[in-house]
Parts: structure tokens; C-alpha cells; sequence
């Protein structure tokens, strides 16, 4: 789909919009009006989409911002999924409020840093879990959302042609994030105790976020006379964004559930804690590719065929590699595999994006974002009870060959069911829901 228009992939209706790239050209030039002629001016001071060194360092700096807000920091898992449901589930809200405000989107990114330290800092106080569950699962949690959804919107006005790869790059960095900052976090907790470490930690990511929020800005200002503005959702009336929808929860409902439990599911067929581990980093590192190689696809093919790359690969992975895993080599394939197929598939959301604006042109890409978020959060916070239930008193266990007998085959089969099932977008697109 690389021969989209700017109007069907962008959100460029944000009181000032402009069919203009940085670099256009009038030939009729003596033809404008006086207001033509500033309008023209005031646009072609633009910086260039889709490259140039103001947009790679935006797009350097939402990297960033993106590694720290989504960094996991407890090693416990209800703090985890508390900020991470939040943030998933309160995405509607966030961007509505963006959408309704925008002259105060780069404020939203200040304040949301600070609530972000100061959630850090309190949490070094905390002498019970529920302490660690309002700081930094619920606080903190507000704070991310403020500070990363700006950098959702701003990347839209940035990147056009290459949006999906734009999106991936910035999403890649949660699985930089994942792979070094648990190794860091446990090295400090370990040699310092949790209350140096967490205010250390706070410190830095004030230090490094500061100086990038003036690279996360917005391409196109906004006029001084900016007002609130109404919020479409005629959108959510469409067969196009809810088979898209539809798709994107059924999938997130067993994509969580890998890192959840394979730790647990190493020692279980005899493996180190350290294995496990190993496991869950292998899966970050070929996550960071596939988010890159996913996004950089949809700017090239339609959506849904991505995402039946995407789905396929991660349930075959599941079924073949993790069902019959009862060693730490297979194992190994299992992780590196389900990342490569599976941990890009928030990276299809540009796609996503782009199909619905292109079926109904005054959908916000924030608010479509925002609800896709929220559906990924439905399957972030079901995943853990449902995969309890699963596991409770440990059904197949010895009925089955290697992974399916161990206790974890139902698991392993609802994982890879649900995999598949995210990609019923392909078949919706062919029956005409799209």
C-alpha cells in the first residue's frame, strides 16, 4: 500500500492542514491571494516527512522515551500488569484528551515525566506491595501515558510513506528496554537495596528523557488561536475497524502469555532460573527486529496480509516449537521464533490506522490508536487469570508427549488458538467485512 496518499495515512487535519510537503512547488505561484501566499510560506518553512535530521531525531527520541515508560522495573508481576493495564486501558482516554486539546500535547509529555520521578521516588518508601502498587503501578502508569502519547501523535505529522517503519523503530525500543533494564535493575537492587536503586533510577530517566522531549514535538505548530476541538467516532460504526479490532484482542489474549510463564515452565522440565531467564531475553531481542520488519511490511503490502505473516508464525512456533520443547535448545528456537513472528505485531496499528482512515476520512489516528490500545489491554489483563485457570490442577499432565504432557499443554494450545485467531482480519477482508 505504498501508493497511499498522505490523506489516507496521515492525520493531517489538525486545524492547520496542508496538502504541502516541506519541498512543494507552485506553478502558478502569481495566482495566490496575499493569505495563499503566507499560507504557502508558513508551510514551505516546514522540515521535510520521512527523513531529514529533525525527523530522525524525533523518532531517536520516542525510541527512548519508549524504552523507559514501558521498562519493567519490579520483578513483580501484578506491578507490571497493573501499570501496563492502565496504560493499555486508558489510552481512549489519554488521546481523546490530546485530540480535544492539542495546544497542550507538549505539556501533557512534561508533566507526565514528573509524575513518572516522583512515582519512582515514593516507591523507595514503600514497606508493603500495595505501596509498589499505587506508585509504581498506578502512578507511574499515569505518568507513562502522558508522556509516551504525545510522541504517537507527533510521529504521525513526521512519518507518512514510512509511518509503519517510524512506528516500529520507536516501538522497538520495549524490547531494548527488556533486555537491559532488568539486568541493570537486578544488578542494583542486589548491591544497593531498593531504595537507592529506585531513587537512582528515577534520577536517570529524568536526566535522559529531559533533553529528548525537545525533540518530541510536533511538525506542523499549531495555530495560536487553536480551540477545543469535537471528537469523530463515527469510526467505531464501521465493519472495517472492528474485524480489525476483533482481531487485535483476540490475539493480544495469549500473546502476553510466553513471558509470563516461561520462567516458570523451564524449571518446570528440569531448566535453571537462569534459563528461563535467557528465554524471556531471547524473546526481546528478536521482538526489537520484528517490530522493525513488521512496520517497515505495511508500508509496503495491506495490513492484513502482514498480519497473516505475523499470526501464522507465531502459532506454528507455539504448536511445533513449545509443545514439543522438553529442552532448553528447542526452547531457545521457541523464543527467538515467537518474537520474530509475534512481538512485532503492535507494528500492523500504522496499518490498522491507515485502513480505517481510508474507509472513513475524519477517523483521528490518536483515537484510533487509543482504542486499539485498549483492546491489546482487554487480552494484557485476561491473560493472566485465564492462563491460571489453564494451568489449575495441571490438565494432560502425562497424557501428552514432551510440552503437551508437562501440565502447560492447554496453555500451549490456547496460545497458539489465539495466535491464529488473530489474523481473522485476512478472512474479513475477503468476505468483504473491510
Amino acid at each position: 500500500m505504498a501508493s497511499d496518499t498522505g490523506s489516507e495515512i496521515g492525520l493531517h487535519n489538525i486545524n492547520q492542514t496542508s496538502d504541502y510537503d516541506a519541498n512543494d512547488e507552485s506553478p502558478i505561484e502569481t495566482q495566490r491571494s496575499p493569505i495563499q501566499m503566507r499560507q504557502h510560506e508558513n508551510h514551505s518553512t516546514l522540515p521535510p516527512v520521512d527523513g531529514g535530521r529533525q525527523a530522525w531525531l524525533f523518532l531517536a527520541g520516542s525510541f527512548s522515551i519508549e524504552a523507559l515508560v514501558w521498562e519493567e522495573r519490579s520483578g513483580i508481576a501484578i506491578i507490571g500488569s497493573s501499570a501496563m493495564g492502565i496504560m493499555y486501558l486508558g489510552a481512549p482516554f489519554t488521546f481523546a484528551a490530546l485530540q480535544w486539546w492539542p495546544k497542550y500535547r507538549r505539556y501533557y509529555a512534561a508533566i507526565g515525566l514528573g509524575i513518572i520521578a516522583i512515582a519512582l521516588v515514593l516507591s523507595s518508601f514503600s514497606t508493603r506491595v500495595w505501596h509498589l502498587i499505587l506508585t509504581q503501578g498506578v502512578l507511574y502508569a499515569v505518568g507513562g501515558s502522558l508522556l509516551y502519547s504525545p510522541t504517537v501523535l507527533f510521529l504521525d505529522e513526521w512519518f507518512i510513506k514510512r509511518k509503519g517503519f517510524a512506528f516500529g523503530v520507536m516501538w522497538a525500543g520495549t524490547g531494548v528496554s527488556g533486555i537491559c533494564v532488568p539486568l541493570v535493575m537486578n544488578w542494583g537492587l542486589g548491591r544497593y537495596g531498593h531504595r537507592t536503586m529506585l531513587r537512582a533510577w528515577a534520577i536517570t530517566v529524568v536526566i535522559l528523557s529531559a533533553p529528548l522531549l525537545y525533540y518530541v514535538k510536533p511538525r506542523i505548530p499549531l495555530s495560536g488561536s487553536s480551540r477545543p476541538r469535537r471528537l469523530d467516532m463515527s469510526f467505531v460504526r464501521t465493519s472495517t475497524f472492528w474485524t480489525l479490532q476483533a482481531g487485535n484482542i483476540l490475539e493480544s489474549l495469549g500473546f502476553f502469555i510466553p513471558n509470563i510463564w516461561l520462567p516458570t515452565y523451564a524449571r518446570s522440565i528440569g531448566l535453571s532460573s537462569l534459563a528461563g531467564t535467557m528465554t524471556v531475553i531471547m524473546f526481546n531481542t528478536t521482538s526489537i527486529l520484528s517490530q522493525v520488519l513488521l512496520g517497515s511490511l505495511t508500508d509496503r503490502m495491506h495490513v492484513t496480509d502482514v498480519i497473516l505473516v505475523s499470526t501464522i508464525g507465531a502459532a506454528l512456533s507455539v504448536f511445533l516449537f513449545w509443545g514439543l520443547a522438553a529442552s532448553l535448545p528447542l526452547l531457545c528456537v521457541f523464543s527467538l521464533v515467537y518474537g520474530l513472528f509475534a512481538g512485532g505485531f503492535t507494528s500492523t496499528w500504522s496499518g490498522i490506522i491507515r485502513e480505517v482512515q481510508r474507509r472513513e476520512r475524519g477517523a483521528e489516528a490518536g483515537l484510533v490508536f487509543g482504542l486499539l490500545a485498549a483492546g491489546r489491554g482487554i487480552g494484557s489483563v485476561l491473560s493472566g487469570p485465564l492462563s491460571e485457570a489453564l494451568l489449575k490442577d495441571k490438565p494432560w499432565m502425562g497424557e501428552g508427549e514432551l510440552g503437551y504432557g508437562t501440565g502447560y499443554g492447554g496453555l500451549i494450545v490456547f496460545t497458539s488458538v489465539s495466535a491464529t485467531l488473530g489474523g481473522v482480519s485476512w478472512i474479513g477482508r475477503r468476505v468483504g467485512w473491510l
